[in-house]
């Protein structure tokens, strides 16, 4: 795919397909922009070079209809504070009204469509839709790496009708760091994948089993492959359903002499509270009614030796319920371990972040992905529709 420096951009509409659909509170301010901040050089170097800037984003799940609490009005107020010039809002993303406003929109200017998913079109792929979208553009520039792994209308319908297409910086950034580490890593290569499912992420896991030197896995998802060797799990959360699936995972994952670390020690409680009685035990001592909620300490330093020589450290997933201090020790941990690493290290995932952040680790972490879906879905090894779009 073309990159977006590849393309002439001087007096021609540039449709830029960003991912703005940030957290806003009651008021409707702005809680988090980083998706914002990181779409910024791509969309100032379009103005630099003259292109006449039209942006279009979803926010929410209106499912379809008019809803002003998921308008971009706010998000086209903020952007004009961010790139220091006026962002003109238009009342809809498709439609002859707006198309006006396209064509008067000059070089270097900027013009915010209306929430795309105001109708049903977008998620659905529609060709009218999607035709309606293109007519906007005479290149057409995907910088939503978080949105290109669903095949919705302004990620894989348009790209297919403008012939002038690429990519921002931020969606060839993510694809580079992304092979960097999966395609052609520099070894030894460690996957660290938590969260709470075996079931949200098992096609990643057998996909990476086939490309990683070590993998460890942790939060509330190592319950099930625990339980699956025979181990009680008390009250913890557990996909039962899933148990023949872990036996056969932990099987192959031995087959191939891949080195794979699971708890062996927790920070259990009798309830899912801040002030809830707590206490360390062995991965195979949950007492009756008690439940995972954190790795413990022992678990804590075997994962962190697992990282002591690694050259290139993947991770999707916190190692347990870090949201509540009573649990959030071996997420932090964590965290700095990787941080402390010489590896090349890729974090992917809203939570993965936000505890790296939390940690105050952001700064020592070579690359943070923004897209938790596409993230994933690239550890499962497929491909995305918004990138193929682009080829």
């Amino acid at each position: 795919m073309k990159s977006v420096r590849e393309l002439e951009l001087k007096n021609k509409r540039v449709l830029v397909r960003v991912d703005f659909n940030v957290p806003v509170d009651e008021q409707l301010h702005i809680t988090d922009d980083i998706r914002m901040q990181m779409a910024l050089p791509t969309l100032r170097y379009i103005r630099e070079q003259q292109g006449r800037l039209v942006i279009c984003s979803h926010m929410g799940r209106p499912k379809g209809q008019r809803d002003e609490k998921f308008s971009l009005a706010t998000i086209a107020l903020h952007l004009a504070e961010l790139l220091k010039c006026p962002v003109r809002m238009a009342p809809d993303c498709i439609g002859r009204e707006v198309e006006y406003l396209v064509e008067s929109t000059g070089a270097g200017e900027v013009l915010m469509l209306e929430n795309l998913r105001f109708h049903d079109g977008e998620t659905k792929n529609d060709a009218d839709f999607s035709s309606s979208l293109a007519r906007l553009a005479d290149v057409y520039i995907n910088e939503a790496f978080a949105a290109s792994h669903r095949a919705h209308a302004s990620v894989a319908g348009v790209p297919e009708r403008v012939a002038s297409r690429g990519a921002g910086f931020l969606l060839q950034q993510e694809m580079d760091y992304f092979h960097q580490a999966m395609e052609d890593p520099a070894r030894p290569l460690v996957a660290i994948i938590g969260g709470a499912k075996v079931s949200s992420k098992l096609g990643a896991l057998e996909n990476m089993l086939g490309r990683v030197d070590r993998m460890i896995i942790g939060g509330a998802m190592a319950n099930t492959f625990l339980k699956s060797q025979g181990v009680a799990m008390g009250a913890s959360l557990v996909e039962d359903d899933l148990l023949p699936a872990a036996r056969q995972f932990l099987a192959k994952a031995k087959e191939k002499g891949i080195a794979l670390y699971l708890p062996t020690d927790f920070i259990v409680a009798e309830s899912f509270s801040v002030d809830a009685a707590v206490k360390e035990v062995m991965y195979d001592a949950v007492p009756a009614g008690w439940m995972a909620l954190d790795i413990g300490p022992q678990t804590g330093k075997a994962f962190e030796k697992a990282l002591k020589d690694a050259k290139t450290i993947v991770w999707n997933g916190p190692m347990g319920a870090f949201e509540m201090p009573p649990f959030a020790g071996g997420t932090m941990d964590l965290c700095h371990a990787v941080a402390s690493s010489e590896a090349l290290s890729i974090t992917g995932g809203g939570d993965t972040n936000a505890a790296v952040k939390l940690a105050g680790e952001s700064d020592r972490i070579s690359y943070m992905s923004t897209g938790g879906g596409a993230f994933l879905e690239l550890m499962e090894g497929k491909n995305l529709p918004g990138v193929e779009a682009l080829k």
